[in-house]
């Protein structure tokens, strides 16, 4: 799995034309083929703060994707944010769940209340 993510921060006046183009974009890359997850999300801490949050099957499902027109948006729209945008890809080979806190915390499957 790759997670790409893309943080900027956008100046009141434009949030909401950016939030519009945003999801719209996000709702379209959930249904393209190897598209994960595709999320927005807003900075309680950091006014206009805005995190774009994809997660893809494959390397090649993100290239196809930073290929496309769609993409080519995002990038436009992050040339209008205050400061530039922080751009991050995590390339995951495991992930796990409440098994790793058990483990940590010393708490056996049979002690679950």
């Amino acid at each position: 799995m790759v997670q790409a993510t893309i943080r900027m921060v956008i100046a009141p006046h434009r949030r909401g034309e950016v939030l519009g183009i945003l999801f719209s974009l996000a709702e379209r890359k959930r249904v393209q083929a190897g598209c994960l997850s595709a999320r927005i999300y807003h900075d309680e801490e950091q006014e206009g703060a805005l995190l774009v949050e994809d997660v893809w099957r494959c390397q090649e499902d993100l290239n196809h994707h930073l290929r496309s027109d769609d993409y080519l948006k995002v990038l436009l729209v992050s040339e209008i944010a205050l400061e530039p945008p922080k751009i991050i890809f995590n390339t995951i080979s495991h992930s796990a769940g409440i098994e790793i806190i058990e483990r940590a915390r010393g708490v056996k499957q049979n002690d679950h209340g």
